[in-house]
């Protein structure tokens, strides 16, 4: 039988006593691959933030690396108190965005934090990949007791787009664009690209390319379609707005105004709701511009907070 396979998004932990594969994706947050020396128990966080604020850590522990790496630790121990059984490998804690890592040091503190946790605990840190400029993927075989780590390069595109940002004076909003159409797709990036101060910061087919561009390009808006191969709209701006919070304008022809599709897109966190019909994108950009791009640029300055959804 195939091994259970995870995947961990921002805030989460998975502690595991039979083989499995677990996977994350990691710019300035970091993961700590806990296993153990001599059976199949394992571990692996993703965490955000270095330390607590209220050092409680009873409300979202897992968001910060002190209550989670002690949370994973505490649940390794439950499984065996031997000492001396446990090692650790530290991944993530990049500088993935320009314009942030010149204000903070999140990805190097989120990296302390794993060291001196597991020096205080005695687990003996056997890898480390941390650091550097760009994302991370991991996987991780438990059973194995292998991870393998891949860089998520910056396209073209992002490296141009770096660029321009350096050579203008103040910054362009970001806007990345997710629909499974590349002409429209092209028609919004043209109206988009058209209006000052404003940018395309990456396109995506569909929601796992969003999610790797979201990590790569830390949009300031995402103009997000709804029926897509894969996973729908819908269900990514949900897992989005519980873990991954971002401004999110739906951009579709289901969501009609007053539907019961616009308003769980509402319900799961759209700032707002564009009915792809209305905006007539064969026929030029005027329309575009007058009804499309005021509602981005609304989105892009509202500022979005983890939701908790009950359906």
């Amino acid at each position: 039988m195939e091994n259970e396979r995870v995947f961990l998004l921002p805030g989460e932990y998975h502690v595991s006593r039979t083989p499995c594969q677990i996977a994350t994706l990691l710019g300035s947050c970091v993961a700590v691959c806990l296993f153990h020396k001599n059976k199949n128990f394992a571990a692996m966080n993703h965490y955000l933030l270095s330390r607590s604020p209220n050092g409680d850590g009873e409300k979202d522990k897992g968001r910060y690396g002190d209550t989670s790496i002690r949370t994973i630790i505490w649940l390794m121990k439950k499984l065996d108190e031997t000492p001396g059984v446990l090692s650790a490998r530290i991944y993530g804690g990049a500088k993935v965005v320009s314009h942030l890592s010149q204000q903070s040091d999140i990805g190097t503190n989120n990296i302390n934090v794993a060291r001196d946790i597991l020096k205080q605990e005695g687990i003996p840190i056997l890898e480390e990949d941390v650091g550097g400029t760009s994302g991370r993927r991991i996987y991780f075989d438990t059973g194995k007791k292998q991870t393998v780590v891949r860089t998520i390069e910056k396209s073209a595109e992002v490296e141009r787009l770096a660029q321009k940002r350096a050579d203008i004076a103040g910054r362009d909003t970001r806007v990345l664009i997710v629909d499974d159409s590349a002409l429209v797709r092209k028609i919004l990036r043209s109206a988009v690209d058209a209006t000052p101060g404003m940018e395309v910061c990456g396109e995506a087919e569909d929601a796992f390319e969003a999610r790797d561009l979201i990590l790569a390009t830390e949009p300031d808006v995402i103009s997000l379609d709804i029926i897509m191969p894969k996973l729908d709209g819908l269900k990514f701006l949900k897992s989005l707005s519980q873990h991954y919070p971002k401004p999110v304008v739906i951009c579709s022809t289901i969501a009609k105004d007053k539907s019961a599709v616009a308003e769980r897109a509402r319900k799961y966190g759209a700032v707002d709701v564009v009915d792809k019909d209305t905006l007539e994108l064969y026929k030029g950009l005027d329309v575009v511009k007058h009804a499309y791009i005021p509602k981005l640029k609304f989105a892009a300055g509202k500022a979005v907070r983890k939701m908790v959804i009950k359906d």
